[in-house]
């Protein structure tokens, strides 16, 4: 499936993974308690941003389909043919998987 959105610059759009509904002993968590997930799957890459100095494009280091770590706070929540995305800079992203 392809997203109808291109990122500008050091941009990614992630899809978050679900949220945790049960604990590892079985227990069921309520919605308003449940954790923020902070695992997801790049849904679209921009082109990488520019160098200050030399002007020459640095590229982007991840692809669309990585599954990665992400900041509790990072990015910006925005709505997509009725799914819910990240909008976050590549620095926000801490890890590959």
């Amino acid at each position: 499936m392809s997203l109808n959105i291109k990122p500008l610059a050091d941009r990614v759009v992630v899809e978050a993974a679900a949220a945790e509904t049960k604990t590892a002993s079985g227990i069921y968590i309520p919605e308003t308690a449940q954790e923020k997930p902070q695992k997801g799957t790049i849904k679209a890459v921009g082109p990488g941003k520019y160098a200050d100095i030399s002007g020459a494009l640095i590229p982007m280091t991840i692809k669309v389909g990585d599954s990665v770590l992400y900041g509790k706070y990072a990015g910006t929540e925005v709505a997509i043919d009725g799914k819910e995305y990240l909008i976050m800079r590549e620095s926000d992203i801490y890890a590959v998987l």
